[in-house]
């Protein structure tokens, strides 16, 4: 099977980050893309893994024949991929507007920061300003220090890459009852606001402070956070739950009453010294083996090169290995359609590439023939 999108068909403009990862999505799950790169930028290698599961081509979009050729390939596509700051695809003849005027049904999705209007719309930024002015990078971190980078997960990845690839799927649905397609301003600002919903209500309900490293879910509650083992490796534990928090005590063999008020916070920095000192009575293995698979929420902290090897993950397939890089497998998993694992990349014929897109068999050739070959 080639997955749930077999037949749909995308074309990606190759940018950085969310816009890539966002075509990765929809390649892994069956979609037909096409990555169009600039003239002299490297082909993607075995490590470039969201690059995989698509061909690409170097088209000058700078061009009259490359803009054509674009706009070619976009009359038979169902969605458009970009991530060029506010005004660049306009610039390049290539907007909503000429790539609607060839195929009105198209959905044109834009990945970018701050979004395609607003004060900052045209400043350069990074995920880590995004988030920030999310709220959501002020809430991570330990009490009293300063905000950690989740890497850049929230704003590039969930609240841009994923929501983008969710939007497309809304409006490619719409279209299909209106024959129109639209366009979908993707910003990661919005995304990582969007992913502190369930916070903004605790807050708003008096459950949650503004000070970061005091609040349930933040590293302040000693029954979820993690713990440095005798080893120096780390196991990370989640007993929320009334039932799971004395199932956790009553396998670590904590009958101290300081424990018997669960969510009293006043106890907390207590409690957390003293869990803190159980965990590094024993090695991280050591607390799996008593721990791994019982309902007292608990799991290793595994590093990069540990989660591959782990029985969950195997047993799963949750990491697959191309060309010698290992990554993970596509996901969410499908009952009918499953995707297909990523596959070694193989040369393309430019040419053969573009004729099959749409684009005139002369100016194919005659954009093969120059810095085009991928």
């Amino acid at each position: 099977m080639a997955g749930p999108l077999d037949g749909l068909k995308v074309v990606e403009l190759a940018g950085l980050g969310p816009a890539p990862f966002c075509a990765m999505l929809l390649a892994d799950l069956g979609a037909d893309v096409v990555r169009i790169a600039r003239p002299g930028s490297p082909e993607p290698g075995p490590a470039d893994v969201t690059s995989r599961g698509r061909p690409s081509v170097r088209l000058d979009l700078r061009s009259p024949d490359g803009v054509a050729a674009v706009l070619a390939m976009v009359q038979g596509a169902d969605l458009l991929v970009e991530g060029f700051r506010p005004g660049v695809m306009e610039r390049l003849g290539l907007g909503p507007a000429p790539c609607h005027a060839v195929n009105p049904r198209l959905v044109y999705g834009r990945m970018t920061g701050w979004g395609q209007h607003g004060p900052l719309a045209h400043a350069a930024g990074h995920d880590i300003n995004y988030v920030a002015l999310s709220g959501a990078l002020h809430a991570i971190g330990r009490s009293h220090d300063t905000p950690v980078p989740p890497l850049n997960f929230v704003a590039d990845y969930g609240g841009g890459a994923v929501l983008l690839a969710f939007g497309l799927m809304c409006a490619l649905h719409e279209s299909r009852a209106s024959g129109r397609g639209q366009v979908v301003d993707a910003a990661m600002t919005d995304g990582s606001a969007l992913l502190s919903a369930m916070y903004y209500g605790l807050k708003a309900a008096g459950q949650w402070t503004s000070q970061r490293g005091e609040n349930l879910l933040d590293g302040a509650a000693p029954f979820y956070d993690t713990y440095a083992c005798a080893d120096g490796r780390f196991v990370a534990i989640g007993a929320l739950e009334p039932e799971f928090y004395a199932l956790l005590r009553e396998r670590c063999g904590i009958q101290d009453p300081l424990f018997d008020a669960q969510m009293d916070t006043t106890r907390w920095p207590m409690q957390k010294v003293r869990l803190a000192d159980v965990f590094r009575t024993r090695t991280r293995d050591e607390w799996c083996a008593l721990l791994e698979g019982t309902d007292a929420c608990f799991a290793p902290v595994l590093d990069w090169d540990e989660a591959p090897s782990h029985a969950h993950n195997l047993a799963r397939e949750t990491f697959v290995t191309v060309d010698g890089v290992v990554q993970p497998s596509p996901a969410p998993r499908f009952s009918r359609t499953p995707a297909r694992p990523p596959q070694p990349r193989t040369p393309t014929d430019p040419a053969a590439l573009l004729r099959a897109w749409g684009v005139d068999e002369s100016l194919a050739a005659r954009l093969a023939a120059g810095p085009n070959p991928a």
